[in-house]
């Protein structure tokens, strides 16, 4: 795959195989809401998701190839295509609107219906395709060599070794079977704790555990060493520096936003009050600051976007080549203006006409960012949250300056970012397929109407897992803390109301400021900050696996046992994902005089074995159970596949 000016996709322009067809489109589809809904679930229980184009890639060739016996690379990729679109919806949607469905609660309102989240959703994700567009000649044809698009390089090159394309299915499959039985196990069955807690008596205010959860080691071992060590490095200082400071000296103060003391309230309800109530607006601030930062670092980069976006707009977009035919200029921008009428008239965003076209003017600011970004750092380290807080910020100062306040000024803020935070995930997202399209020879034409009924699929889906996950457990629960989406609930009320304690708001802002003066990437180092570290812990597990075979690996033997890692963890996600959405369902089915099919099945092993309602009983069996899932994960990685 060279990287030269005369550059040649794996198939010619001049040849032509099946790409779009019927058999792409549905599984594609399928695929589409299967990732969405697992990544919705991943993400509003750890406040990150992954990116589905590998495994729906891996998928899609173990469907077509060993099951259908079709052969047309085009056609794979059409299906990632699609069914990547899933993971950016998902993404955008519970980034944001689980805030208007908390609002609902505390007001006494209704819910956004399911047509409006669909329509929200899709106006953010169409607007991130349109715009991304014009921006495909410059960024991923002009700077094939300069920007390397990681996820979107490894996706063709695992399409291309279509030959490994059955074992590699088998891997995804056999980390989402594992994944699922377990998250069944101990979340649906109730066999053991999925959360490990201790405190520490000795260092008051302090507490130690994890989350003995498959995907969470999943997300650690895609992610790498690295980024899992600033996650934990920013939950350390948190629960072993912050936390046991504020017990130490706070003593019989009362300190706001809690109402008795944080002697008293430690006493209570040991670290995780302390962190709930403290450590939690210290990492928010430092969050919000990180996000800032990185936007301010990218500027150089979003200047030149611009430029290079602008003169894309000036030349047509027909040619008689295959592989250089991009969907025609005056669609777009026809297309661009229905959706601005359609954010004009939308009830759920209460805006004007002259708000939507700024709101598309952020969406194309920030759609050019999202794409150069992951360009260069990969999907999975793209700031959209941080953009989306700064969206928050001018958007609930700009309603609040000119009068909209209240509960209308609030939905509108969230709203606003909503479009904008799923306009930046799919144009990342909608990247990394083209130029995965770009080195296999693909029609981007095609690829970006794939991409297109993937968002529609996509939306349309995600208003009923957003119903189906807040009627099963709530979020802001334990089961779904929903960190982003309480992140930016929290920074709305702020501005609007004034009621954010900003003096913790500011400690974590200041924080980032040191954090990236001394180097360290802010964004994972403050989300490990704002999450408890439980979630750390095992993500760190699985970046050490990692770090591990990095190590003792070298040349191709580390290649391949790093993708079999990825594709295991991949499965590993999507099992758990999906067992949480089979749960969710579970905790809404009733059952006469027995509460719901959820607790009938989670109370049957316990009642069965009274032992397993010891809670020291019940950590030790889960650590045991983690510690063999993390052998399963690296015996998957150095085992040779049956075709390597």
């Amino acid at each position: 795959m060279s990287e030269s000016k005369d550059f040649k996709p794996f198939v010619p322009a001049e040849k032509t195989m099946p790409e779009f067809t019927g058999t792409s489109i549905v599984l594609g589809i399928l695929l589409a809401v299967v990732f969405g809904a697992a990544n919705a679930y991943l993400g509003l229980r750890v406040g990150m998701t992954v990116s589905a184009s590998i495994p729906a890639a891996v998928i899609s060739m173990g469907v077509i190839r060993m099951i259908l016996k079709k052969e047309s690379i085009l056609e794979n990729n059409m299906v990632q295509t699609i069914g990547s679109a899933g993971e950016s919806v998902a993404a955008g949607a519970i980034f944001t609107l689980p805030a208007l469905f908390l609002w609902a609660k505390e007001w006494g309102t209704a819910a956004p219906s399911l047509i409006e989240i669909a329509i929200v959703a899709f106006i953010g994700g169409a607007l991130g395709i349109l715009f991304m567009v014009p921006l495909r000649k410059a960024l991923i044809v002009q700077e094939h060599g300069t920007l390397p698009y990681p996820e979107g390089k490894a996706c063709a090159e695992v399409l291309v070794a279509g030959e490994e394309g059955g074992s590699k299915a088998s891997t995804v499959f056999a980390g989402l079977g594992i994944a699922a039985a377990y998250k069944f196990i101990t979340d649906g069955l109730k066999t053991f704790p999925s959360e490990v807690h201790y405190e520490i008596p000795a260092y008051k205010g302090s507490g130690f555990g994890a989350d003995v959860l498959p995907a969470l080691l999943g997300v650690g071992y895609i992610c790498g060493p690295k980024i899992a060590s600033y996650l934990l490095a920013g939950g350390v200082l948190g629960w072993f520096v912050i936390m046991p400071l504020i017990v130490l000296f706070g003593a019989d103060m009362v300190l706001f936003p809690a109402d008795v003391s944080i002697a008293e309230l430690y006493a209570k309800g040991g670290s995780f009050a302390i962190w709930s109530n403290y450590v939690k607006y210290i990492g928010a601030g430092a969050v919000a600051c990180g996000g800032i930062i990185s936007l301010i670092k990218s500027l150089p980069l979003i200047v030149k976007t611009f430029k290079d976006a602008l003169k894309g707009f000036g030349k047509g977009t027909k040619t008689a080549e295959r592989t250089n035919q991009d969907l025609d200029i005056r669609f777009i921008i026809i297309a661009i203006i229905a959706l601005v009428l359609a954010i004009w008239l939308v009830p759920v965003i209460p805006i004007n006409l002259f708000g939507a076209f700024i709101v598309v003017v952020f969406g194309f600011f920030f759609a050019t960012v999202s794409s150069r970004m992951v360009g260069l750092v990969g999907s999975s380290n793209n700031p959209v949250s941080g953009m989306t807080i700064a969206t928050l910020l001018v958007a609930s100062l700009a309603l609040k300056a000119t009068g909209t306040i209240g509960q209308a000024g609030m939905t509108a803020a969230i709203a606003i970012g909503g479009v904008i935070c799923i306009v930046a995930a799919i144009a990342g997202d909608t990247s990394q397929d083209l130029k995965t399209g770009y080195i296999l020879g693909s029609t981007p034409k095609k690829q970006q109407i794939g991409e297109l009924i993937g968002v529609l699929a996509s939306s349309i889906a995600i208003g009923g897992v957003l119903y189906l996950l807040d009627s099963a457990w709530g979020y802001g629960s334990t089961e779904l803390p929903a960190p982003q989406a309480t992140l930016m609930k929290m920074i709305v009320e702020g501005v609007m109301g004034g009621n954010l304690p900003w003096g913790l708001v500011g400690i974590g802002a200041c924080i980032a400021i040191v954090v990236e003066i001394l180097g360290i990437p802010v964004l994972p180092f403050a989300i490990g900050l704002y999450l408890p570290i439980h979630l750390s812990v095992p993500m760190m597990i699985g970046g050490a696996v990692r770090w591990v075979l990095e190590k003792v690996k070298k040349g191709n033997e580390q290649k391949r046992v790093v993708e079999n890692g990825i594709l295991y963890s991949s499965g590993l996600i999507a099992g758990e994902g999906l067992v949480g959405i089979l749960l969710a369902i579970f905790a809404i089915i009733p059952i006469p005089g027995k509460g719901t099919l959820g607790d009938v099945l989670g109370g049957f092993l316990p009642n069965l074995i009274p032992a397993l309602q010891n809670v020291n009983i019940g950590n030790i069996i889960g650590i045991i159970a983690f510690a063999l899932l993390t052998l399963s994960l690296w015996q998957f990685c150095v085992r040779r596949n049956k075709k390597a």
